[in-house]
């Protein structure tokens, strides 16, 4: 069995920081992790090393930079490691970004599990662990909170509703989308962080995968970002100061319903 684990580095969120005078984030200077939800899809693909023998990859879309990300999953326990980058992914979207995994996941070969977490921490669109399953043309069983069994050829799972969960089954090879619940990510002890800093990871880029410049980066998104910002948060500042209190509780009543915070 061979089970190939889709991270993203992205900047620590504790460290982030809005300029008031611009309303955007400050990045200079901020340090990048692997975002907490793919720990848990890699201590997933772990698990199913451990327990049913799987052969396990992780691959990432990004800069030099993410090579530490690839190193810490190694050091939590996956097999083999591989960074995508290049220049021509720059500004990729969900669905840019989804086109340059599929292509690493086809170049791995013989893949039967594909695991990403629901979303990521910063972005939080949860769309390109679907949208990878539409490339690939794999089953996709998403907000998975445990995996109950995999063997046979197929693989069930139960899957996170609104109040409730629901057991689903599906033919392997399947892709399958993780909540945080799922489990709790191991800590990668000293010696195998060592350990991983010796191995070897290999670097893709758009030729090696195949793709062409039209079909990355901006040029091969659907979706242009033009500007994130924080949102104004600004107070109205009204005191109710005429007539007595029962008269100041009632005109705040009032204007609360008017704002549609309360409903009579």
């Amino acid at each position: 069995m061979r089970v190939v684990v889709c991270i993203k580095q992205v900047f620590d969120p504790a460290e982030l920081k809005v300029d008031p005078s611009t309303r955007l984030l400050v990045t200079d200077g901020v340090s990048r992790k692997i975002s907490d939800f793919d720990k848990n899809a890699i201590e997933e693909a772990v698990r199913l090393k451990e327990n049913q023998k799987a052969e396990t990859f992780v691959i990432t879309m990004g800069p030099a930079d993410a090579m530490r990300a690839l190193r810490e999953a190694l050091a939590m326990g996956i097999d083999n490691a591989y960074l995508l980058s290049d220049p021509a992914f720059d500004n990729s979207d969900t669905l840019a970004t989804a086109r340059v995994l599929a292509a690493a996941i086809r170049k791995i070969g013989n893949v039967d599990l594909v695991l990403t977490a629901e979303a990521s921490m910063d972005g939080y669109s949860g769309m390109v662990g679907p949208r990878l399953a539409a490339l690939l043309n794999l089953p996709q069983l998403t907000y998975v909170r445990k995996i109950v069994s995999v063997g046979d050829g197929k693989i069930v799972v139960e899957r996170d509703l609104e109040e409730g969960y629901e057991v689903v089954e599906a033919k392997l090879p399947a892709l399958v989308t993780v909540t945080k619940e799922i489990n709790e990510p191991r800590f990668a002890t000293l010696p195998k962080i060592m350990a991983a800093s010796k191995k070897k990871v290999d670097t893709w880029g758009a030729a090696e995968l195949g793709l062409s410049k039209e079909e990355v980066g901006l040029s091969g998104s659907a979706v242009q970002v033009m500007k994130a910002e924080a949102p104004v948060m600004g107070r109205k500042n009204i005191i109710f100061k005429e007539g007595e209190l029962s008269q100041q509780v009632e005109e705040l009543v009032k204007a609360l319903v008017k704002e549609g915070v309360l409903k009579v």
